[in-house]
């Protein structure tokens, strides 16, 4: 007759198994005060673009801490985001500044695209500023088959810029600016009409808009206080801006790219990393513009 173990002993040998066959250098890096197990609790108060914004009333407070537990447990886009954070902001904040939009709207790159310029949302929304194809074209921004400046990171930060000042111009408040961001000015002028409120903490919004400009304030947050979430990057690990190698200013016709970055010492794929914006294979520019290519 065949004896098997109870369920206890069987239990404590397999764990026994396990931890045998745990590598020492996993024992080493993951200890226990690196787990996270509960998010930063939510402030009294974040300043954000020049105004202090006060969380004392309960369901401020609530809206806010359902972002922090979010942004707690979103480990991946966490940490990528903390890792593309110099890069990114380093290209966009001078930007910003020249435009005199605060620094702090750089946060909304987090809330649209993770910091990832080549991001593409579901509804068709590209880039860093993740524009749809009319808002960008509005702003000044060319898009077509070849040409796609949506993921030009500085002409679409300068088109953004130009849709942020606009928006500040009528509601003379960022964070309710940001809310135009996602909704619209229609949908937001709209709801100020309707509702007789100035600021976009105070109306009823839709709920994606809603959450939109508090995850928002968590990201100012997150950013300046990453170690408050459990993520502890080290500035080494962080992905570095490249400078290019050189900038050619074409204004005619390029029949092959990849012709075009061999001759300038690179490849395909390179110049293609380096210009997100040239969206085919070749440049037949039959308007004759202008365009400045980086060369990596």
């Amino acid at each position: 007759m065949r004896r098997t173990l109870k369920a206890p002993v069987f239990l404590a040998l397999l764990a026994l198994v396990l931890a045998s066959a745990t590598p020492l250098h996993a024992q080493s890096v993951y200890r226990n005060q690196d787990y996270q197990f509960q998010a930063p609790r939510v402030p009294e108060s974040i300043r954000f673009a020049g105004k202090t914004y006060y969380f004392d009333r309960p369901d401020l407070y609530e809206r806010l801490d359902r972002e922090f537990i979010a942004f707690t447990y979103a480990h991946t886009n966490a940490i990528l985001m903390l890792k593309r954070a110099d890069r990114m902001f380093g290209q966009v904040v001078p930007i910003l500044k020249k435009n005199g939009v605060p620094e702090d709207l750089k946060y909304l790159m987090a809330i649209e695209c993770n910091l990832d310029p080549s991001s593409v949302s579901v509804a068709g929304a590209r880039g860093p500023w993740q524009f749809m194809k009319a808002a960008a074209r509005e702003n000044g921004l060319e898009v077509g088959d070849e040409v796609d400046e949506r993921y030009h990171i500085q002409k679409a930060t300068e088109a953004a810029c130009k849709y942020l000042k606009a928006a500040y111009a009528k509601y003379g408040d960022w964070i309710t600016v940001a809310a135009s961001y996602n909704a619209g000015q229609g949908g937001i002028s709209q709801r100020i009409d309707i509702q007789r409120q100035k600021n976009a903490m105070d109306l009823a919004l839709p709920a994606e808009t809603s959450r939109y400009i508090f995850r928002l304030l968590t990201a100012k947050f997150f950013f300046e206080h990453p170690e408050e979430f459990g993520f502890y990057v080290k500035t080494e690990e962080y992905y570095p801006y490249v400078a290019p190698k050189e900038i050619i200013t074409v204004n005619g016709p390029i029949n092959s790219l990849t012709d075009f970055a061999e001759e300038h010492g690179t490849t395909y794929f390179l110049l293609k990393e380096a210009n997100l914006w040239l969206r085919s294979d070749k440049l037949t520019n039959k308007a004759g513009k202008t365009y400045r290519i980086a060369i990596p």
